[in-house]
């Protein structure tokens, strides 16, 4: 059974079983000098022997004292006499026992915030810091900017050795740059869309600065917790934001139906533009075609004019006759000419009503101030005819 379990041997440390702690370093020395002292023939501890073991031992011990473990996310910076030496990565290392080299453990994989403009409190709150979130844009008005600035250590021995206190120092590069980028915007620029440059000018500009320390830290992320005019004219401003909001849902509106319209009127002229081709080549077409008409007929007029001038009359009068809804009937051996009413004739119903009045016609229409009525009519064309064949 093991020394150490309960009920087995006495601690062969103690020489009691009662004490069940470490071992006293102070009485482990007094019981090996008593051991000594009694193998050395009973000489004190300050033989050269015992001297010797003692200093041995004491010397095993310290430089068991170097070694060292860098856990996983940390970095070991060993300083020999107060200067850099070394970083260790993570795992077991040793180094010379103090006093002559001591080792520093740096976290390199945490990330730390710097907030500009406000603190947290209690209960998972914040609170506003007013000297450091009121800031001047460049058309002299003030807003109030609250920051946070997520920063890790890139070089522990920079870290340790450039910047006496470096958080302190980050926050103080932090509120000029940001002060800087907002001075050089305008406050409505700042408040709504200005947003996400005001961040990355602020992002560049501190890690400028700090490569330009050689401050061994690295600027993680940079975002905006909040953006407000002061509380004295918010109220006021609430009212600008939800006129400017207006204005751009009206500007939205209009695009959209700017976008509506515009295809459609394009559409609409570009069918114009088509029918006005269309309509351009079919009178050119119709206009060509005449004039392949006009000069065939211009051929066989001089081939046979009278044929062509009778003919040229029939296909006229064919021409008005068919638009006309009266006809006239001349009548052989010169008696009265017949007139139809047709357009009357087509309003009465019946093909019964039709012969009826083609039988009999009306006694006032067949009379002879009506019948000769047309008869010079038709005399006066044949004398135009005439005319044309003597020119």
């Amino acid at each position: 059974m093991a020394w150490n379990e309960p009920g087995g041997s006495r601690d062969p440390w103690s020489g009691s079983g009662r004490n069940q702690g470490p071992p006293d370093l102070d009485e482990l020395f007094k019981k090996f000098n008593e051991k000594l002292r009694r193998l050395t023939g009973g000489r004190g501890p300050g033989g050269v022997g015992g001297i010797g073991l003692i200093v041995a031992l004491r010397i095993a011990v310290w430089l068991l004292s170097g070694f060292y473990i860098v856990t996983e996310g940390k970095r070991g910076v060993v300083l020999r006499f107060g200067k850099y030496q070394q970083t260790s990565m993570p795992g077991i290392h040793w180094h010379l026992p103090y006093p002559i080299e001591e080792v520093r453990m740096v976290d390199v994989e945490s990330r730390r915030i710097v907030r500009i403009g406000y603190e947290p409190i209690a209960g998972g709150r914040t609170r506003s810091v007013p000297n450091e979130a009121l800031m001047l844009t460049r058309d002299e008005n003030i807003v109030n900017v609250q920051l946070a600035v997520q920063w890790q250590v890139s070089d522990p021995a920079k870290f340790l050795f450039t910047l006496l206190e470096p958080e302190r120092t980050l926050k103080e590069i932090t509120e000029s740059a940001l002060r800087e980028a907002v001075g050089k915007r305008d406050m409505d620029f700042v408040l709504t869309e200005g947003r996400a440059e005001v961040v990355e000018a602020t992002r560049a500009l501190v890690q400028e600065t700090l490569d330009h320390y050689d401050a061994g830290v690295r600027v993680v992320e940079v975002a905006i917790q909040d953006v407000q005019p002061p509380e004295e004219v918010q109220g006021a401003f609430a009212d600008a934001i939800r006129a400017r909001e207006d204005e751009q849902r009206l500007i939205n509106e209009a695009r959209a139906y700017s976008n509506e319209v515009l295809p459609r009127a394009a559409g609409q002229a570009a069918r114009i533009r088509e029918e006005a081709e269309g309509y351009r080549a079919q009178v050119v077409a119709r206009a060509e075609g005449e004039t392949a008409r006009f000069l065939a007929l211009l051929e066989e007029y001089r081939k046979a004019p009278e044929l062509m001038r009778e003919r040229l009359y029939l296909e006229t009068m064919e021409e008005v006759l068919a638009n006309t809804g009266k006809a006239l009937v001349d009548v052989e051996n010169g008696g009265s000419v017949m007139f139809l009413p047709l357009d009357k004739l087509l309003e009465r119903s019946g093909s019964g009503a039709i012969e009826g009045a083609v039988s009999s016609p009306p006694a006032a229409e067949s009379a002879t101030g009506r019948s000769d009525a047309p008869a010079p009519a038709r005399d006066t064309g044949r004398d135009r005819l005439r005319s044309r064949e003597v020119r």
